[in-house]
């Protein structure tokens, strides 16, 4: 039978599947269900058309957990041609779906413009959906993940020190996760055989990505995130609002500190699945504790997006950090017009 969170389009069904009882909320708005399908095959990183990779040597379905699970999987890509012989920085991505959908799979994708540089290696994250585990089982994935990176990193000539990690949507809160908790043992879990490996990353760029689950509801939305079908509830396992302690875990602003790692972040003001306000709420909390972080506020935008004027910050941004380059991204209004998002 086929994987349904894995087909190249959303269906009608598929998205019945990921908001169960909220679609009958979200099928009230004139085309919110054509507008979901977009945002959830973009978020998923579902496929996308077959791109010319002759100038790297990728591989695929790397098992970086020790398991047989279909979806404890990395694809990895290195560039044929290197800037020089310095081990290479490391661009992860981690997919979108409501942590109910969507895959590694074209993942890959997203990062060639920065890996054909030569300067970059690409690595697409896989991860147990909601309804193989509930929380925290996904970011035990994402961190042992980043534990084979480091632990392989000699194998492929890696930099171990010097990772990033890039996700929209659900893969946007992973990697906010990533960035805020290194070390807290809770979050890190023990899956994988490289449990000595750190799973620290250099630096965050999370593109609307929930951040404070139980403040959902403060804000306007298409879904109600306090429900027990909404993706929150199903991600923890119960209503978010029920066992607020279990909830607060999820959280990436649960773990905000002065030594988390500088962060890149995208929302649009229109977001009516992820309120831009989770993300106004993560930057906050970051530059109060210390961390540097950039908020790039796409006027009008909603739930998706990453084109236009947004790969030059996402390369600025990634350049000061990985490669040491001169460059300061700030806090930015960008009219949606100059990013093509919906």
């Amino acid at each position: 039978m086929q994987d349904r969170s894995r087909v190249g389009l959303v269906s009608l069904g598929q998205v019945r599947q990921v908001f169960g009882m909220n679609f009958s909320r979200l099928a009230a708005v004139v085309g919110c269900v054509a507008a979901l399908g977009q945002a959830l095959a973009q978020d998923s990183s579902q496929k996308r058309p077959t791109r010319d990779w002759s100038g790297f040597k990728v591989t695929k379905g790397i098992a970086y957990a020790g398991t047989d699970h279909e979806r404890q999987r990395l694809d990895m890509a290195l560039p044929l041609k290197r800037r020089n012989d310095k081990p290479l920085p490391v661009i992860a991505y981690i997919h979108g779906g409501a942590w109910r959908a969507g895959s590694k799979d074209g993942g890959l994708n997203r990062l060639r413009g920065y890996l054909k540089t030569g300067q970059y290696a690409g690595v697409t994250i896989g991860y147990r959906l909601s309804q193989h585990a509930k929380w925290p089982a996904q970011i035990h994935d994402c961190k042992a993940a980043i534990r084979w990176i480091r632990a392989n990193a000699k194998k492929y000539n890696l930099d171990a020190n010097r990772i990033a990690v890039h996700g929209t949507s659900a893969g946007g809160h992973l990697v906010a996760m990533l960035g805020t908790s290194a070390g807290v043992e809770a979050m890190d879990g023990s899956i994988g055989p490289h449990t000595d490996q750190s799973t620290r990353v250099q630096c965050v760029i999370d593109y609307y990505g929930p951040t404070n689950f139980l403040r959902m509801n403060d804000f306007e939305s298409r879904i109600d995130h306090d429900a027990a079908d909404s993706p929150e509830s199903q991600l923890i396992g119960v209503a978010i609002q029920e066992n607020k302690k279990r909830t607060l875990t999820a959280d990436p602003i649960s773990y905000v500190d002065k030594g988390d790692a500088p962060f890149l972040i995208m929302h649009g003001t229109k977001d009516m699945l992820v309120p831009y306000n989770q993300s106004v709420l993560l930057h906050n909390a970051l530059k109060k504790a210390g961390v540097r972080s950039a908020l790039l506020t796409v006027d009008g935008g909603g739930h998706s997006g990453g084109r236009g004027v947004l790969p030059e910050r996402f390369r600025t941004f990634i350049e000061f950090h990985l490669l040491g380059n001169k460059g300061i991204i700030a806090d930015e209004t960008i009219p949606v017009a100059k990013v093509r998002i919906r």
